[in-house]
């Protein structure tokens, strides 16, 4: 450590403190992790969930989300279930990622990746094996058991998807969101049942850590749902697409664990791969692709009525890349150099060869980041939670 390093440890050794502990938090998660050799009570503080709620909040407020790229094996083409390859981590504003290693590494087993990050954890699943969630950042992970609708897959092993496929049935992606009222993590699956034999349109389960065990709420989603895109985690409720005549929003409280449908939603019958939803700035936003712009809506929970926010000029996207087939995956609302000023993030999802942004105030494209393959790249903040 350097002679400059030491000098500054000494200096914060003789603070009090509780000042100690307003300075830790402000650092990056990285220097933390280093810093709890510093002494026992450095670490008592660092690994204490009330100082990383604080630093988690503290990162939200002040800066702005990283990227967890998600680079995917070689033969994938499925743009709504990436297999993961590796993990690494990108700083906007930075020209390079970090490789992230992981526990399975060495067992070469791939997984599909949860789009919803929660306070810097993911999770990483299997339909036929046991998944994880992780946080990326610190390593730390937690093994998840197989649901029931993966145990029947496991049973019926390559029959199941034999079986199934003239009925063109397509296994629902996992979501991922926390209970605003208890502070809950829950991951859930919602899937579409009776192709499975069982009675009920819909069937839900949700894995309670305090039991490492998935139940199943009972009653189940009123309708039947799209399998992707993945469902979205916003404000307590995680979100997906109906499978009605005209296309609707599901949501789930996840405190209540109740059902309810969102209507009057500013699009109607739309092909899947036409349209998203993602979480902008805590609110939850749908996008449709509709030739030459992309529309991007935003709800507003109070009156549930939505607003457009902006709009994405296809055609000057279409002069860097081929036309897309798909709807463009807008990331995440990120500052710019001037403060209040406001960035869009978003990839295309058949590409995957770039982060472009577009600047919202004066309405201009930008390459953020470009690779010969980007792979998934999914946006969050760096934490130190873990789940006990």
């Amino acid at each position: 450590m350097s002679i400059k390093k030491l000098r500054c440890l000494s200096i914060l050794e003789s603070l009090p403190h509780d000042c100690v502990e307003r300075i830790l938090e402000r650092l990056d998660v990285d220097s933390l992790m280093r810093l709890k050799g510093v002494s026992k009570q450095w670490k008592s503080t660092i690994e204490s969930p009330f100082f990383q709620r604080r630093q988690l909040t503290h990162r939200q407020q002040s800066g702005n989300p990283d990227v967890l790229m998600v680079s995917l094996h070689p033969d994938d083409e499925d743009i709504d279930h990436p297999i993961v390859e590796s993990l690494s981590t990108l700083v906007l504003g930075s020209s390079s990622s970090v490789h992230i290693p992981t526990p399975w590494d060495m067992d070469n087993i791939r997984f599909f990746v949860s789009h919803n990050t929660c306070d810097g954890l993911a999770c990483l699943y299997m339909y036929r094996k046991p998944g994880f969630v992780v946080n990326p950042t610190t390593r730390w992970y937690r093994p998840l058991p197989l649901c029931n609708l993966q145990q029947l897959m496991f049973d019926l092993g390559d029959n199941f998807f034999h079986t199934f496929l003239d009925l063109h049935y397509v296994v629902s992606n996992l979501g991922f969101g926390k209970d605003k009222i208890t502070g809950t993590y829950k991951p859930v699956w919602l899937y579409n049942s009776s192709e499975i034999g069982l009675d009920n349109a819909t069937t839900c389960e949700v894995f309670d850590f305090s039991t490492n065990a998935w139940r199943s709420v009972s009653p189940a989603a009123p309708c039947r749902i799209v399998a992707w895109p993945e469902p979205v985690c916003v404000d307590g409720s995680l979100h997906w697409f109906t499978e009605c005549e005209e296309t609707k929003i599901l949501s789930l409280d996840l405190h209540t664990e109740a059902f309810q449908v969102v209507c009057n939603a500013p699009f109607a019958n739309v092909r899947a791969s036409d349209i998203v939803m993602c979480d902008l700035d805590n609110h939850l936003c749908v996008s449709e692709m509709k030739w030459p712009n992309q529309v991007i809506w935003s709800l507003n929970s109070a009156n549930k009525t939505w607003h457009k926010m902006c709009s994405i000029d296809l055609t000057t996207i279409s002069q860097w890349f081929r036309v897309h087939k798909c709807a463009l995956m807008p990331l995440a609302l990120f500052d710019g150099k001037k403060k209040k000023q406001k960035k869009l993030l978003f990839y295309a999802r058949e590409l995957r060869e770039a982060l472009l942004e577009l600047d919202l105030e004066t309405n201009t494209y930008d390459i953020l980041f470009d690779n010969y393959s980007i792979g998934f790249p999914v946006c969050y903040f760096q934490s130190l939670i873990s789940i006990s």
